[in-house]
């Protein structure tokens, strides 16, 4: 067990805990299946194993939080991991943030809210890619309006002289 998870700790980039105390068997089944669909590595560990699972990795000061019924949520996404536990935490009050880390920083409650809150890869690369995209687009449309023009004033040419004839 304690390899398992210190293999998901290896290729980690965050690790969000929280208190599950009085979560029944369906809200955690819930939470679970949320998990595997976000790419989250979620389990109820024993707080030992743990310890020794991240000891000697970036997360080791994670040790200290490390107190109580706790359900921990690993993923390779910094954001994913605090995304989900929040979010869930938001609809079931059963579920409680602890804290969390990334590799050599320690989180407490408000700054896996505050991790929570930030968009996801996926999202700050689309909006790259549209910051990106905007100048060439912009640049189309100019290009495209030369054209247009001179044949909008060779219609309104034509149009005059039509009248005048």
């Amino acid at each position: 067990m304690i390899e398992e998870v210190s293999a998901e700790v290896a290729k980690a980039q965050s690790i969000v805990i929280a208190e599950y105390r009085g979560l029944d068997v369906a809200a955690v089944t819930v939470l679970r299946k949320q998990a595997r669909e976000s790419g989250v590595y979620l389990r109820v560990l024993k707080n030992t194993l743990t310890r020794r699972a991240v000891a000697g990795t970036p997360f080791e000061g994670l040790s200290k939080q490390l107190v109580g019924p706790l359900i921990y949520g690993i993923s390779a996404d910094p954001v994913a991991a605090a995304k989900l536990l929040s979010d869930f935490a938001k609809t079931n009050d059963k579920l409680v943030l602890k804290g969390g880390a990334l590799p050599n920083s320690l989180m407490d409650t408000e700054g896996v809210k505050a991790l929570a809150s930030l968009p996801s890869r996926e999202e700050l690369l689309a909006k790259l890619l549209g910051t990106m995209q905007a100048p060439v687009a912009q640049f189309v449309r100019t290009l495209n309006e030369v054209p247009t023009k001179f044949v909008r004033g060779l219609a309104a040419v034509r149009d005059k002289q039509a009248e005048a004839a």
